[in-house]
């Protein structure tokens, strides 16, 4: 059985692709996902095998949600769309596969066996995709989309990621090492990374280590490890 995961912002479209994919008998279907900060979520918890993915959904779409998966993580990818000029990007963005919707089963059933020949190579899929500009941040009842330029330090715990910005703390679903990968970030720390834009200045410590102080007077902390490449990324 194929681990697949639905995401499309409409409930129809998930509804009768998920009855497709049950009547093949294929595939161990995990919950449906309305948009892509749910997804991101269920990705990460429970590694699917495949994603059958809407590109066009509200505020991040499909590429775009691509870009926030982890590159060990990353499951085969089958669009789902209704409209034909995209059919092209997502071969460009080499996808296994996409479905145009209305789904039909005869052209389903192509893409399953070549979902079951990719999956029987054990490779793992391979996207070249921008850098990120927004960090989707879960809040109270509504999700926070922060400009990374915006961003001055990030920093991951036993309770999760957080972005920091002069405003205060907000919690991603995104990995450290998404976030060190897809923005300009740096990473000055196993637990931290930062804004270098936002430097104020670089406290030297005993043993090798050192704080920066950002411009808002948070400090940061930077590994012994981190600091000969810090001194170089700014050509101290």
């Amino acid at each position: 059985m194929i681990r697949a995961l639905i995401i499309d912002d409409e409930q129809h479209a998930r509804e009768e692709l998920q009855v497709l994919l049950e009547a093949s008998g294929e595939f161990e279907l995990l919950p449906p996902c309305a948009n892509a900060f749910d997804a991101i979520k269920v990705i990460n918890q429970q590694q699917p095998q495949v994603l059958f993915l809407d590109i066009e959904m509200p505020v991040v779409n499909g590429f775009q949600l691509l870009s926030m998966i982890d590159e060990e993580r990353m499951p085969q990818v089958v669009f789902v769309t209704a409209y034909d000029e995209f059919a092209l990007k997502a071969f460009e963005e080499k996808t296994l596969d996409y479905l145009l919707k209305p789904v039909e089963t005869e052209r389903l059933q192509q893409t399953i066996i070549k979902l079951q020949a990719s999956l029987q190579q054990g490779t793992t899929p391979y996207y070249e995709m921008p850098l990120l500009q927004r960090i989707p941040c879960r809040c109270v009842r509504r999700i926070k989309l922060i400009d990374v330029d915006e961003v001055e330090s990030i920093f991951s715990d036993t309770s999760g990621v957080h972005v920091h910005t002069a405003e205060g703390d907000n919690f991603t679903d995104l990995t450290l090492k998404v976030l060190e990968r897809r923005t300009s970030l740096f990473r000055c720390h196993k637990q931290y990374l930062v804004n270098l834009d936002q430097l104020d200045e670089i406290l030297l410590q005993e043993g090798g280590t050192a704080k920066i102080r950002c411009h808002s007077g948070q400090s940061v902390p930077v590994s012994r490890r981190h600091l000969r490449q810090l001194k170089e990324q700014l050509g101290l």
